[in-house]
């Protein structure tokens, strides 16, 4: 006999405390207010032959990108297989999907959320993944449409009706939709101020229109909300240092690197890839953060078997080690990178096509631009630049190719391609200090202008 949780979608437990402890998982998932582990257990306590506990503890870890998590997601899934006799046809998709995820197919398990989605859209676990992956995978359409086609078919009482709105915030903000984007995020914090996803949403807004003032009081605002108990609050100093970049200050952003993206605060790797991001452009900037980078580096699992696991991650080492001045590591990593996107064992993986198209030639024009070569920078990294959706990632991640292109037209003789470069920028949003530090790099006439 089929039951339901919260939301009405079948499932397979008859026990009310194992699904009141998925629920609660469920929502530690969406809120982001610690982890979901111990909930999980608790439903595998209360019925340990339910499938669901099992699938949610392996997509978690997954989600995590942590190489060294592969081997007990997999544990996990095998459990769940186990027990799947017992599971209805909607968790065992949650369980193919997620299998697919493990094997490397992000497209797969993005048609198995899709699927389960037009049939159950109040299915918030698959919405969650799906838009999580949506945003590993660039599938910008994705972040947005997914969360329409839902969101009319939903209680707005439903206690996770607020991260709905969140997630379709972002997936607005990520389509250039942003007046619409931040009036969708104000609504989802008016009805519940505990959703980082939506403070973040309407971050990312503030950095696209270039209100970095405004930006920083926007954050500190919720901050009493995210700042503690929150895992999403090192991405958002990581946004509070990107406000302080944009007004050019550099000092400031240093001080949040030291205090909230630094040492024992990087607890997995998705929390040392803004680190990276952040002294990178620091370093962009002429700052000597070679000692930062290098302890940042210094504590990033890195072996030879994690280079090209993950194209995203892999971006993020190499600029760390080229930021610490460990130019002869980062080749070696962007060589093993390359020789897994190669294999042909790994060819339908998601992750290797992203490398092949995009990841290595941006790698190899950094190898490039640190070596000297600053045009030859350009000339790897601007023929691939409309492919850079496809490393994942969020507008505000990837301006880290867009600022490399920069530093490397001004380093060499590419000026009017920098030029050309400092116009979008000019036409997107309101001329900012740093887009007058770039244009007076290049010479740009509009980096004159007050």
């Amino acid at each position: 006999m089929a039951h339901s949780d919260a939301r009405g979608n079948p499932c397979s437990s008859d026990s009310p405390a194992a699904r009141d402890a998925a629920e609660s998982a469920l929502w530690r998932l969406m809120s982001f207010y610690d982890t979901p582990l111990a909930d999980l257990d608790a439903a595998i306590a209360a019925d340990p032959g339910w499938v669901l506990p099992y699938v949610m503890k392996a997509g978690f870890l997954i989600s995590l990108t942590e190489p060294e998590l592969g081997a007990e997601a997999s544990a996990q899934l095998a459990l769940a297989q186990e027990r799947s006799t017992r599971a209805t046809l909607r968790e065992r998709a949650h369980l193919d999907a997620v299998q697919h995820l493990l094997e490397g197919r992000w497209h797969r398990a993005a048609r198995h959320w899709d699927e389960l989605l037009i049939e159950h859209p109040r299915d918030a676990l698959a919405l969650q993944w799906a838009h999580l992956w949506d945003l590993h995978r660039g599938d910008t359409t994705g972040l947005r449409l997914r969360p329409a086609r839902v969101l009319p078919e939903w209680d707005t009482a439903d206690a996770l009706h607020p991260y709905v709105l969140g997630m379709y915030a972002f997936g607005l903000e990520e389509n250039n939709l942003h007046a619409q984007a931040e009036d969708i995020g104000r609504q989802a914090l008016q009805a519940d101020a505990r959703g980082p996803w939506a403070v973040h949403a309407v971050a990312h807004v503030m950095e696209m229109q270039g209100r970095f003032e405004e930006g920083s009081a926007w954050l500190r605002q919720y901050q009493p909300h995210w700042a503690d108990g929150n895992g999403f609050a090192g991405h958002l100093w990581w946004h509070q240092a990107l406000f302080r970049l944009e007004a050019m200050d550099a000092a400031g952003a240093l001080r949040l690197v030291d205090k909230y993206l630094s040492g024992e605060t990087l607890q997995i790797t998705l929390q040392r890839v803004d680190a990276a991001s952040l002294l990178w452009r620091l370093h962009l900037l002429g700052e000597d953060v070679a000692e930062r980078a290098a302890a940042l580096v210094a504590d990033w699992p890195a072996g030879d078997h994690h280079a090209g696991l993950h194209a995203f991650n892999d971006v993020h080492l190499v600029v760390a080690l080229l930021a610490a001045r460990n130019a002869a590591r980062a080749e070696a990593w962007v060589a093993r990178c390359a020789e897994r996107a190669l294999d042909a064992e790994d060819a339908r993986r998601a992750n290797h096509a992203v490398a092949r198209e995009f990841a290595l030639p941006l790698m190899r024009g950094l190898l490039a631009l640190e070596r000297g070569d600053a045009d030859g920078a350009v000339d790897a990294i601007y023929p691939v630049r409309a492919l850079a959706r496809c490393l994942g990632g969020s507008h505000a991640q990837r301006d880290l190719v867009e600022q490399t292109l920069l530093h490397a037209a001004a380093r060499g003789g590419r000026r009017t391609l920098g030029r050309a470069l400092v116009n979008e920028r000019l036409m997107a949003k309101p001329q900012t200090p740093l887009t007058r530090h770039w244009a007076d790099r290049l010479g740009t006439h509009e980096g004159a202008r007050a």
